[in-house]
């Protein structure tokens, strides 16, 4: 090949080369990333970008210069000389792709393999995803829940996730990783954030006809913050397993018991500070127990561990999570079922 040739091709594929990178770099096509998996995923990406984009220029410029250089004159009316083949040509386009998926393959699976392993401390936290909400549930607090996920920056988390209806998938963005959420197995996600900040969490599964809903938030937070938040919840926890379920101890305990759960989120309580219309208002709950003729009591327990039992009307079935039965104990179940009776009961005399 001449060099005014090689040349020629050499310029076009800079051109297109100049082209693709300012695409792929010029627009900020991913989020930020908040991990440091997703740190080495973010690299993964990039890794095949690149060898894409010289592969591009490599066959824009054959492209280009074969148009050009080769086109048939229009007064042109021959065949072309016929080519039986070229083996040095064919090896080299064997052999260079062969190169290359190696390479993708052997980066892929080192990130892989160093994003599933878990560091010397690590924090576990139990998921639990029903159609349409999500549970966070923290061991090292005595199994206090929160409607969000808490997370302490630089640590390794460990998240052991279950699906108490259909497959759903956790996903965070920010942390690159994405996990399906299988009826019957438990599933493995770890990630260690590495960025403070609030970041939205949604199931990236079509679950159901409320699947736009389930979103809720992942918070990163300094290891003081976590520490201390983590302390809480812990101390809240115990106050409602220790309560007699008597008193303002138990009010209290009822209290914290109903801030950590999604019931904000859905209904209105002004012993809490609960503005939700999602659900029914539950400073009427007096009112909706005398319409099913229950005792009070007994139609808050009845309603939180089986919601379906009794559908108060204007209001549409399978719509509050039928988990709690699962996830509170019998002393915050308790106390729960108390602060709400003391709760609406003052409610209705006010």
């Amino acid at each position: 090949m001449r060099r005014g040739s090689i040349a020629a091709l050499f310029g076009i594929a800079l051109v297109a080369g100049g082209v693709a990178t300012a695409v792929a770099l010029v627009p900020t096509w991913l989020p930020v990333d908040a991990s440091r998996e997703g740190g080495r995923i973010d690299f993964v990406f990039w890794f095949v970008i690149a060898i894409c984009i010289a592969l591009f220029s490599v066959v824009v410029a054959v492209i280009v210069y074969s148009v050009l250089r080769f086109r048939a004159r229009p007064d042109d009316l021959e065949d072309g000389p016929p080519i039986h083949g070229h083996t040095g040509l064919e090896i080299t386009w064997t052999a260079i792709p062969f190169v290359l998926v190696t390479a993708i393959a052997i980066v892929s699976a080192i990130v892989l393999s160093r994003n599933d392993a878990q560091g010397a401390d690590t924090l576990r936290i139990n998921v639990t995803a029903q159609q349409f909400t999500w549970t966070f549930s923290y061991p090292d607090a005595n199994n206090a829940t929160s409607p969000v996920l808490f997370l302490p920056e630089g640590r390794s988390v460990e998240l052991y996730m279950r699906s108490l209806d259909v497959i759903h998938a956790f996903f965070v963005p920010q942390f690159r990783l994405n996990e399906d959420i299988v009826p019957g197995l438990v599933t493995n996600l770890h990630v260690t954030p590495d960025r403070l900040g609030t970041y939205p969490l949604i199931c990236n599964e079509l679950c159901g006809l409320g699947h736009s809903l389930m979103r809720t938030e992942a918070v990163v937070m300094t290891p003081d913050a976590f520490a201390k938040w983590l302390a809480k919840q812990k101390q809240e926890a115990g106050a409602a397993s220790s309560s007699s379920g008597s008193g303002s101890s138990g009010t209290s305990a009822g209290l914290a018991v109903f801030k950590s759960q999604p019931c904000a989120t859905c209904h209105t309580l002004s012993a809490a500070n609960a503005t939700g219309t999602i659900g029914p208002d539950l400073d009427k709950l007096v009112a909706y127990a005398q319409q099913a003729h229950q005792p009070l009591a007994a139609f808050i327990r009845e309603s939180i561990v089986n919601p379906n039992a009794y559908i108060q009307p204007g209001f549409p079935k399978n719509t509050m999570p039928q988990t709690f039965a699962q996830t509170l104990s019998a002393a915050q179940l308790s106390a729960l079922v108390q602060f709400l009776v003391q709760s609406s009961q003052k409610a209705s005399k006010g």
